[in-house]
């Protein structure tokens, strides 16, 4: 029924579009066309002079109303060591391209009033005009040559890996239809060797459990947490389709591919707490942060960093929103103490497990004392 209701609208509505041409048309030989053509010009050049004014005007006020919630400005300035850098790429290219929209946007519209139709005037013909073309052209070449040059300096600065002898912590992201797997190393500091040929209900990761180094691997819930000014490598995979890993307040953003692991390395400079507190200084976010609930929490009460996936992934996009906590490096050995190896709690001893039957030199002790028949035993230390 609503959509018999849209076609019968659809259809009602070029009925009176076609009524209006007629009547112009009419109007057109009542009073003649050259009185037509001149009442045309003159509203024409008019409403352009008005959409001059307008439109400029609600850019420049729209963008100061929303700078600091959709403009990265104010207290939503970059949390990571390398987020200035694309800041001040941003202002920079905003500068530039700034004053070519408000020149254009002049000129656009004030010659459309200027030289509007007149009986009276006649157009003139040039065809070409050298000094203004090597103008329009070299000034174009210039500041795109500097933007290019700075941007690829800033690309070689941020996407550069890290060193071997940094200290880092590195951590795996695997993206999959409607969900983000984050996977820590454990006290070896070494994330173990995947194979998408092993990947189960159980084994959603592939690991390869005769790595030893998969033994101590954490694989956290729907919170993560990672120490401030800790540099942190991010291992970036998809397991199906498309993805995009994104921590907007971090400017962090790099596609998961399926089939090509990408990686983007960052530190972050701001704890949640202390971005709560810049939030804090701003009266937009002193509103409650459930508007059904006046007298609780406000805004910057509530803020958390959000791990996004920023491609259109699906039907279940977004529910890949994950909450992401910047901690002292205190709090997150604290938190780290707390997580228990996947391969201990979920994998060792089943059907799935490579080991099954021989004893580890990470087994309990209580379970190694059970052991009665002769096994074979792995002694590699941790």
């Amino acid at each position: 029924m609503t959509a018999l209701f849209i076609i019968l609208c659809i259809i009602l509505v070029g009925i009176v579009l076609v009524q209006i041409a007629r009547v112009v048309e009419l109007i057109a030989q009542v009073k003649g066309e050259r009185e037509v053509m001149r009442e045309s010009s003159w509203w024409n050049a008019q409403l352009s002079l008005l959409f001059l004014v307008v439109f400029l005007g609600a850019v420049f006020v729209s963008s100061y109303y929303y700078k600091n919630e959709l403009l990265g400005y104010g207290p939503h300035a970059a949390a990571s060591a390398h987020g200035g850098a694309i800041d001040s790429m941003f202002n920079v290219t905003l500068f530039f391209t700034g004053i070519v929209f408000v020149i254009t946007h002049i000129a656009l519209f004030w010659f459309a009033y200027k030289y509007r139709w007149r009986e009276d005037r006649k157009a003139s013909f040039i065809a070409h005009d050298n000094r203004l073309e090597v103008i329009w052209t070299a000034v174009p070449a210039v500041v795109m040559t500097l933007l290019v040059v700075r941007g690829l300096d800033a690309w070689d600065t941020i996407m550069s890996d890290v060193k071997p002898d940094e200290d880092y912590i590195e951590i795996e992201a695997i993206g999959q239809q409607f969900n983000w797997i984050i996977r820590y190393p454990g006290p070896d500091g070494k994330l173990g060797a995947r194979d998408y040929r092993l990947t189960t209900a159980t084994n959603q990761v592939g690991q390869d459990f005769r790595d030893r180094k998969n033994w101590d691997d954490i694989i956290v819930g729907q919170e993560l947490y990672l120490p401030v000014n800790k540099k942190v490598r991010v291992r970036i995979i998809a397991k199906d389709v498309l993805h995009n890993f994104y921590l907007p307040q971090f400017r962090v953003k790099m596609d998961a591919v399926p089939g090509m692991p990408t990686y983007f390395v960052f530190t972050p400079i701001k704890t949640t707490s202390e971005y709560r507190n810049e939030l804090r200084k701003y009266p937009e976010y002193h509103k409650p942060y459930d508007p059904a609930d006046p007298q609780g929490p406000k805004r910057w009460e509530k803020f958390e960093y959000e791990l996004a996936c920023a491609e259109l992934c699906g039907k279940g996009h977004y529910s890949m929103k994950r909450i992401l906590r910047v901690v002292s490096q205190e709090e997150f050995d604290a938190w780290y103490k707390q997580q228990e190896s996947y391969y201990m709690t979920q994998i060792r001893g089943k059907d799935e497990d490579p080991n099954k039957g021989k004893i580890l030199d990470i087994d309990p002790p209580a379970e190694k004392s059970q052991e009665t028949a002769p096994a074979k035993t792995e002694t590699t230390s941790l």
